[in-house]
């Protein structure tokens, strides 16, 4: 039976706070209402495939390696439509720069001046704030009656 994906987002609004999730995209682009970031390179986002990827499965084995939670997850939601799955994961690590476990994920992934470590592969932080725009998406028939209106 295939798993069931949580949006970001709503990950973010069960755990009452900033999360932090790790795309591997191709083109690593998050969409919030707008473009957050980007990363453009040569190869074409739908002919990634995340089982595939051998830096993917590195990123995977490190976490599991340093005992840090995590689990797939999907794209910000939006009423407009939907995305498939491009491997990225939420990662259960406060975003807390005093964090010992945040400390250890930004010296992983990220170069001291904020700039990623890994090509096509990108931290984020999302925002309590910001996934609390999609609330209403909470609240119980939500995604059913949008369904039927789709």
């Amino acid at each position: 039976m295939p798993q069931l994906l949580e949006h970001i987002d709503a990950i973010a609004r069960k755990k009452q706070r900033d999360i932090l999730f790790v795309t591997f995209e191709p083109r690593a682009t998050i969409y919030l209402g707008e473009y957050i970031g980007r990363d453009i390179l040569e190869e074409e986002p739908n002919n990634y495939d995340y089982e595939s990827d051998p830096k993917r499965t590195e990123v995977c084995q490190w976490l599991d390696d340093h005992k840090i939670s995590w689990q797939e997850c999907g794209h910000f939601a939006s009423e407009c439509g939907w995305m498939s799955y491009c491997g990225q994961i939420y990662i259960d690590v406060p975003y807390d720069k005093n964090n010992a476990e945040y400390q250890l994920l930004e010296a992983y992934f990220e170069y001291p001046d904020g700039s990623p470590r890994m090509k096509n592969i990108v931290l984020y932080c999302l925002a309590l704030e910001i996934a609390m725009v999609n609330a209403h998406h909470d609240e119980p028939g939500f995604w059913e009656n949008w369904a039927e209106n789709f």
